[in-house]
């Protein structure tokens, strides 16, 4: 019997017992198993009581084992355990430590001159560099992919050009018009001899369908999904996901950006209309970061080492304006990088914060470092979707406004579809794109990857989309939130106790 199935049954049984025990088995067994029960209940409040946890996400999990003691339990050993569930990436930490060393013996120098940038900003690259540990990169070209049309049409380009290898990783990847059309040119590449690696999400991709899949197994691609639950869907690892999204192809030329690959992206669906998102192109010396991260991936999921020169590009752009740094975050890094970039960037303003994402369901310090920019003077903007994709963290997402409101932020309702930019920018002259959206999720449990611009012309890019997004929404006012339903409040404040797990 499968470990995940073990442990809800064992559930069920035990607080069965627990309510009608003593109906059932007689006094001294229901007793004994209510004796047991609640012993349980309580070994995990103090398990998690010790784990020095957020106190707002310590509390919500004593009060569901408490009071809902059968889900209390399933929950926790499906998406709380801590310890244990960092425990799993303890050896693919370590390889990654391993290989950044590697890179800051190598010529992609940890410590460059960045005489260049503001104080602030020199704050903001050392940071980032102390915390992500991979390269800054002074030599890189972006350029900024406004929707489906511009980024598909660039990666099917980039593509069908390709001389030594593709390598790809995304979190949904789909069977529909615009994956075959993708699959068609990996098969059509891999049966040339080219190097083609593939990897999708277990979970985000689910749909995608056996024979789909053995087309390009069986032209020579080589395949792999990432984190597996096929076997076992009640294990905890479907709790941590592999939310990105890279692409780089001969060592070159990277993607990286909030769109998977579907048809919706392109804003086929009837179900989300108008699909607006951010994707990103990378030439130059920051693909290698790229291709590192998508290496040790790959190596965590098939114990296969490729850090060979050939996977390297050996010539470097010589253009490039200001600064980029490509930035890996997950559950096997304790330091929680992007939640400390994003908090620090918020609080480093001086002029203006602004934010795009799909979903908003922050911790305590990046929702007051909001509160209190705003309070400050300074031009705090949120764009969010007006209508929902998953109406669960929506609604969690709503809660969090009047607070938000009335410190004097301005939140922008797009209405012209949805909205799924994953965007977060600075006084203009900062800015992270990349996978990670506002919430509990990417921010603690899925493998997300971001670049952190400095004074680089696609910073200015996205301040112009940004704008321009701006034209087809609407500005949510307090009093539009206070005089909600009462059902409608309701469900926005449980739907915020689920926010540890959102």
């Amino acid at each position: 019997m499968r470990r995940g199935l073990q442990i809800v049954l064992v559930s069920v049984i035990v607080f069965a017992f627990y309510y009608f025990g003593f109906g059932v088995v007689g006094k001294t067994a229901g007793t004994i198993v209510s004796i047991f029960a609640t012993l349980t209940v309580i070994s995990l409040c103090f398990i998690i009581f010790m784990e020095n946890r957020n106190p707002s996400t310590t509390l919500s999990w004593i009060l569901l084992l408490a009071l809902v003691p059968v889900v209390g339990l399933i929950f926790y050993f499906l998406f709380g355990q801590n310890y244990f569930n960092r425990r799993k990436y303890d050896k693919k930490a370590l390889r990654d430590m391993e290989v950044y060393e590697r890179l800051e013996k190598e010529e992609l120098r940890f410590h460059q001159d960045l005489s260049q940038f503001t104080p602030r900003q020199q704050q903001m690259l050392k940071l980032s560099q102390k915390l992500a540990r991979t390269p800054i990169s002074f030599s890189t070209e972006t350029t900024i992919l406004t929707n489906g049309e511009q980024t598909f049409s660039n990666l099917i380009h980039e593509l069908e050009n390709a001389k030594h290898h593709i390598h790809m990783e995304y979190y949904i990847f789909r069977d529909d018009d615009i994956g075959t059309r993708i699959q068609q040119i990996l098969i059509n590449k891999a049966k040339s001899g080219i190097k083609v690696r593939f990897m999708y999400d277990a979970v985000g991709s689910i749909q995608i369908s056996k024979s789909f899949l053995k087309e390009m197994v069986d032209a020579g691609v080589k395949l792999v999904a990432f984190g597996s639950v096929k076997t076992n869907f009640f294990s905890s690892r479907v709790n941590f996901r592999n939310h990105r999204k890279i692409v780089v192809i001969d060592g070159d030329v990277g993607f990286i950006g909030g769109l998977n690959v579907g048809d919706e992206y392109l804003s086929r669906s009837k179900t989300y209309g108008y699909w607006r998102d951010t994707h990103m192109l990378v030439r130059g010396e920051a693909v290698r970061t790229l291709q590192m991260i998508f290496l040790q991936d790959w190596l965590h999921m098939t114990g296969e080492k490729l850090l060979e020169q050939e996977y390297f590009s050996p010539t470097l752009t010589s253009g490039g304006d200001g600064a980029v740094q490509m930035i890996a975050s997950g559950p096997d890094n304790e330091r929680r990088v992007l939640r400390n970039i994003f908090f620090s960037m918020i609080t480093s303003a001086k002029k203006s914060v602004w934010l795009a994402t799909p979903y908003f369901i922050p911790n305590d310090d990046i929702l007051t470092a909001l509160r209190v920019a705003a309070l400050s003077g300074m031009d705090v903007r949120i764009l969010f979707p007006a209508k929902p994709d998953k109406k669960l963290p929506f609604f969690a997402s709503h809660s969090y406004f009047p607070s938000l409101l009335d410190a004097g932020v301005k939140i922008y309702e797009y209405e012209k579809g949805f909205i799924h930019s994953k965007l977060l920018i600075v006084d203009g002259e900062v800015a992270t794109i990349g996978t990670a959206n506002m919430d509990m999720r990417s921010l603690n449990l899925n493998f997300e990857v971001n670049a952190l611009l400095v004074g680089t012309s696609s910073v200015e890019r996205m301040v112009a989309d940004f704008e321009r997004d701006l034209l087809t929404t609407n500005l949510m006012n307090l009093d539009q939130l206070k005089n909600k339903k009462i059902w409608e409040r309701f469900l926005e404040s449980a739907a915020r106790l689920m926010a540890p797990l959102l």
